[in-house]
């Protein structure tokens, strides 16, 4: 059994946070690999400070791909225009692995958990919604020329009480000429208020540092995986620690939590429950899970329905799925889940 708090707190960045523009560059190179090579194994790791971006992990491919190429185009392409020194010590996968994975067993041992919620749209719970909500219409406010003064990294944060939001807040990247007044009167006319409709009764916190001109790699450091709670359930749900960007689907960190997801929205969509929780988990190189679970908020068990019509073996997925298709660059910001047209947000009667 399990349930949400009556109050907590979520967040999210934007894309141009430096975590998230390390896991955009790692699925850019994952992306650019399958695009010539369906099998591709990749597991690619980025780590950007102070000018540099270090490049490393493993990939065992026949695509043709400039690494340090895409690296830069993700960034510029974000909107960063300072210098990059690009280190690459990307290396071929060690055939210990390999040797597992080519017969269909999972690329590694662990746990993933997905989750579903009749209480939005989306299927997610609302704080995960409009967290994300707020940092994508940052993006947008930059990018359509709203609020020239805005710049790439940003944050964005919601607190939820009995199912409304009680308090909102974002630091924001800006421009060192705007005053913090005139960015809070011009945010909460063009992005709280849009997303969250009357402010009237909400905290609005902007910047609290009062200052965030610095912003990217100049400012702070950056790491592929580093934002796994933004990706997921805003840390609502359990999860089994595994980061997703860089990473093609033979590792069941990504593939078996999109199917854990699949799962548990076809399980709310279908009626079986109002909110659903699935784990499965697996040894390396072992084809068949060692755990299935699944349950609803009241403490049903489900793991049957589940069983019955999702196969979690790692190559079964990989099919259901498409997951051999160059299409994770877009997953790596503002959140794996709730977006249509991914495959694992699909609903099938079951």
């Amino acid at each position: 059994m399990f349930h949400l708090l009556e109050r907590y707190t979520t967040e999210s960045v934007t894309s141009g946070h430096p975590d998230k523009v390390c896991d955009q560059i790692s699925d850019a190179i994952l992306d650019a690999c399958l695009a010539q090579d369906r099998d591709a194994r990749v597991a690619v790791e980025s780590f950007g400070s102070h000018g540099t971006l270090m490049l490393g992990g493993e990939v065992k491919t026949s695509a043709s791909v400039d690494f340090e190429k895409i690296a830069r185009d993700v960034y510029t392409g974000i909107g960063y225009d300072d210098e990059l020194k690009i280190l690459n010590t990307i290396a071929q996968q060690s055939p210990d692995i390999a040797q597992g994975v080519d017969t269909g067993g999972a690329g590694d041992q662990g746990i993933m958990y997905g989750y579903a919620t009749d209480e939005t749209k989306e299927m997610l719970p609302l704080g995960v919604v409009l967290a994300h909500a707020l940092a994508r219409r940052l993006e947008i406010l930059r990018r359509d020329g709203t609020l020239t003064w805005l710049k790439p990294d940003g944050k964005t944060q919601v607190t939820i009480a009995q199912g409304k939001v009680i308090t909102a807040l974002t630091s924001t990247q800006h421009a060192e000429e705007i005053s913090q007044e005139d960015i809070r009167a011009a945010l909460i006319e063009h992005l709280f208020t849009p997303i969250l409709g009357s402010v009237e009764h909400i905290e609005i916190l902007v910047n609290p540092t009062g200052k965030f001109v610095l912003g990217g790699f100049t400012a702070d450091a950056g790491l592929t995986g580093r934002k796994i709670m933004v990706d997921t359930y805003g840390g609502l749900m359990p999860h089994g620690g595994g980061a997703f960007s860089g990473k093609d689907a033979t590792k069941v960190d990504r593939s078996a939590a999109y199917m854990c997801r699949f799962a548990a929205k076809n399980l709310v969509a279908n009626g079986y429950a109002k909110k659903a929780l699935v784990s499965v988990a697996y040894a390396i190189g072992r084809v068949e899970p060692v755990m299935i679970e699944a349950f609803d908020d009241t403490g049903k068990n489900l793991t049957d329905v589940v069983v019955k019509n999702f196969d979690f073996k790692p190559r079964a997925i990989i099919e259901r799925l498409g997951l051999t298709r160059p299409i994770f660059r877009d997953t790596a910001a503002y959140g794996h889940f709730g977006v249509d047209g991914r495959p694992w947000e699909a609903i099938e009667r079951i």
